[in-house]
């Protein structure tokens, strides 16, 4: 336990320390911190304290403005420095919690800060690892037989997306204007989205990157995650139906990326570890077992093979709030562990052509749907393509996002009487720019 008090229900206990980067109102100066309860840590201030074998050496990390000199120290660093922070923080420990001067300068409430992007994010991949997320649009848009891509159960499939345009949460997104083709008999036609959407998502990134041309193996890809975040990949899905073909999405969703602030260390979550998903069934030896095994997910290859659990048991849920409601309503429930591709198997493939990832670099899971219509990460899901309404409060309705609406993703880890949880995410709409 930690001699800051902190409530059962508050994301930030003494099991989590996710780490951030924060500034004041009069001291501009962006630190890096660390959430405890409602206070922040300010590492910058402690830095002398820590004093173990690796991190004593490399203790100015805590004096930059980002996370990413820390993230880059590796594996064994992110854990020796935890043990630290959890020992500075215990109740048992006086060096801190007696000396009242240094704790004067050290804690500042969250209250009076002002968070900022936790990393200097260099590139940004999105992946597409929900199985539920990509049957329900493949069934949108190409039917039921033909709902997964023949590549989709042998691969992590992604994309490589705008790192600059990544924001952290509270930035306000402006609707993205492109091209869109609303009606297939005419002519491409140019304004602002009208199918204006979220994506429930989540975010590792990586710490300690790899060499140009040596893979990271499978077996060793827990040692390039630092932490997770929660994610907005927002979307605007007609400009992204018109032109997607062949190459992929580009003006749909580069416009704006929402992040949380917080970067929750693996080491956190490892307690809410689950098995992965099953992605084959037994193999038996009759002919008839074996014509059954044919229709049941394939065996990945071996660069993709790992038995530790790496899926992660993170509640999840989208609210949504319009101008004129008092309060948000949660319009999805949903859960980490409904990927299909764990984080571990996305980095060996994005890894396995020798491509070199640097500290920084942010991977995306995708949009995260489960089984359920009420589990559903998108309102292109949700409200099934524009076919069904999403019900607020007061008779409101949405098949898409209005200008004014304010999303705001939340995600935790319930424990026995604390949580590992990220904070929030969140995002309000503004109108499109004016015509030229």
């Amino acid at each position: 336990m930690s001699f800051i008090r902190v409530g059962p229900d508050c994301d930030f206990s003494f099991q989590n320390l996710p780490y951030g980067v924060f500034s004041t109102p009069d001291s501009p100066k962006h630190r890096i911190g660390v959430a405890i309860g409602d206070q922040i840590l300010d590492l910058s201030v402690i830095r002398s304290l820590f004093d173990g074998p690796i991190m004593s050496r490399n203790q100015e990390v805590f004096a930059q403005s980002t996370l990413n000199a820390f993230m880059d120290l590796g594996f064994e660093a992110w854990r020796e420095a935890r043990r630290t922070l959890q020992m500075l923080l215990s109740t048992n420990e006086s060096k801190l919690r007696d000396d009242v001067s240094l704790r004067s300068r050290a804690f500042v409430h969250q209250s009076a800060a002002i968070m900022h992007l936790p990393a200097d994010i260099g590139d940004y991949t999105d992946f597409y690892s929900s199985r539920d997320h990509a049957t329900n649009v493949g069934v949108m848009f190409r039917g039921k037989d033909n709902a997964l891509m023949p590549n989709w159960l042998r691969l992590p499939v992604g994309y490589h997306g705008r790192a600059s345009s990544v924001v952290v949460s509270g930035t306000p997104i402006r609707r993205p204007r492109g091209q869109m083709r609303p009606d297939q008999t005419k002519p491409p036609i140019f304004g602002p989205s009208k199918q204006l959407d979220i994506e429930l998502e989540m975010a590792f990134f990586i710490g300690a990157g790899n060499r140009l041309g040596e893979p990271i193996p499978i077996s060793r890809a827990h040692e390039h995650i630092f932490g997770l975040v929660l994610m907005n990949d927002w979307s605007a899905r007609d400009i992204q139906a018109w032109e997607y073909v062949p190459l992929g999405p580009f003006l749909g969703k580069n416009f704006g990326t929402t992040i949380s602030p917080w970067v929750v260390p693996m080491e956190a979550l490892l307690p809410f570890a689950e098995p992965n998903p099953v992605q084959l069934r037994p193999c038996w030896s009759n002919f008839f077992s074996l014509m059954f095994l044919l229709l049941q997910d394939p065996e990945p290859l071996p660069y993709l093979q790992h038995q530790d659990p790496y899926t992660f048991n993170i509640q999840l849920s989208v609210a949504l709030k319009g101008q004129e409601m008092a309060e948000a309503v949660t319009i999805c429930n949903s859960n980490f562990k409904n990927l299909y591709w764990t984080m571990k198997q996305q980095l060996a493939h994005h890894t396995v052509n020798g491509c070199n990832v640097r500290a920084g670099d942010l991977l995306a899971s995708g949009t995260i749907s489960g089984p359920n219509p009420e589990s559903f990460g998108s309102m292109l899901e949700l409200s099934w393509r524009g076919s069904k309404n999403i019900h607020l409060t007061g008779g409101q309705t949405r098949t898409f996002l209005n200008d004014g609406d304010e999303v705001i993703i939340t995600g935790f880890c319930q424990g026995d009487g604390f949580r590992v949880g990220f904070g929030s995410c969140r995002g309000t709409i503004l109108p499109a720019c004016s015509s030229d």
